[in-house]
């Protein structure tokens, strides 16, 4: 459960799920609001354009801050309402140790400032948080999969359609390079599928809580 510090709060950083996640409301202690003229929402500026496109700048911007930082941008998320948008980034570190709340305080204070420079992508009150990917983290890259092997993930893919197209499979291995590498799974049957990057819609690392 995600909860926003109380009014007046001083200290943001807070947990989820036994992972930390800062949420930072970058309007609280000043407004960056800009005059845009009478008649125009706040939020003018972002939401003019196609909000995919959008999307995908602010994506690409947050991760041209975090990288240097040795974090990966694990998954980009943008939600809230045109006149207060939420960004929702999660970060992992690059040298697979897990991700602190010193970590998520430095991405975030990083990705501030950046933003703080373009106010013709993202102008006016927006929420920004930062946290680990979780349990259940996206796989979007090849080595995501390689470095996840052995562990069971939940994808969703075309050469999954004998068994529906979604389930929850093994990752058995990775062979070959890039674009032409081939991912290994197995289900819960022992009956093994192989497919491309560009065959898997979504997938995420499975995880089952013990009592």
């Amino acid at each position: 459960m995600r909860r926003r510090p109380a009014a007046g709060g001083s200290h943001p950083v807070l947990t989820v799920s036994g992972f930390p996640s800062i949420i930072q409301k970058l309007n609280g202690a000043r407004d960056r609001r800009r005059d845009v003229g009478e008649g125009l929402p706040t939020f003018f500026c972002l939401w003019t354009l196609p909000r995919i496109n959008v999307k995908h700048e602010l994506e690409a911007v947050v991760a041209q801050e975090v990288t240097p930082l040795e974090y990966e941008l694990a998954e980009f998320r943008v939600g809230g309402t045109k006149s207060r948008p939420v960004l929702d980034i999660r970060i992992d570190r690059l040298d697979g140790q897990k991700v602190q709340v010193g970590d998520c305080e430095r991405a975030s204070r990083a990705i501030e400032a950046r933003l703080d420079t373009m106010p013709d992508l993202i102008d006016g009150r927006y929420v920004l948080e930062v946290s680990s990917p979780g349990m259940e983290r996206p796989l979007r890259t090849i080595a995501h999969w390689r470095r996840f092997t052995g562990r069971r993930a939940m994808i969703t893919s075309t050469v999954l359609a004998a068994i529906g197209g979604r389930a929850e499979v093994e990752i058995v291995g990775v062979d070959g390079e890039d674009a032409e590498a081939r991912i290994s799974v197995k289900d819960q049957k022992g009956n093994v599928y192989a497919m491309t990057l560009a065959e898997i819609s979504e997938a995420r690392l499975a995880f089952h809580w013990k009592p």
